[in-house]
């Protein structure tokens, strides 16, 4: 059975999509712990991150450098704290969380993001 980003990845399931190449794809986390959380999979769908082949693990990790350069310019943050635990979906996932403090990363506190706030920070991203 597909998993749920395996489903967002093919359009079944709408996102806020910021970016996407032949191996990844990247779209705004619905329950953000700070704006501009971005979640980075791979196409390949598997369990954990260190079940990619190699080629798609290098690739997953451009894109998350990628994403990360993005989101460092378009928000003016400090940094971009990456976080890969991966328990919630059982499809390889890379956070990519936009900081300005060591608090803001120590004491993430998620909530589900309103259509509106989603759409406020996905334009501010892509434009």
């Amino acid at each position: 059975m597909s998993s749920l980003f395996t489903k967002i990845i093919a359009g079944e399931i709408p996102s806020y999509k910021i970016y996407e190449d032949e191996y990844s794809y990247a779209f705004l986390d619905i329950n953000p712990s700070r704006e501009g959380h971005t979640l980075v999979v791979p196409k390949q769908e598997v369990d954990q991150l260190f079940d990619l082949d190699e080629e798609s693990y290098r690739g997953l990790m451009s894109a998350v450098k990628n994403v990360a350069e993005l989101l460092k310019a378009k928000l003016n943050c400090m940094r971009i704290c990456v976080v890969v635990e991966g328990y919630e979906v059982p499809h390889a996932h890379v956070h990519l969380l936009p900081t300005n403090t060591a608090e803001d990363f120590i004491s993430r506190r998620p909530h589900t993001a309103t259509d509106e706030e989603l759409k406020e920070v996905h334009a501010n991203i892509v434009s």
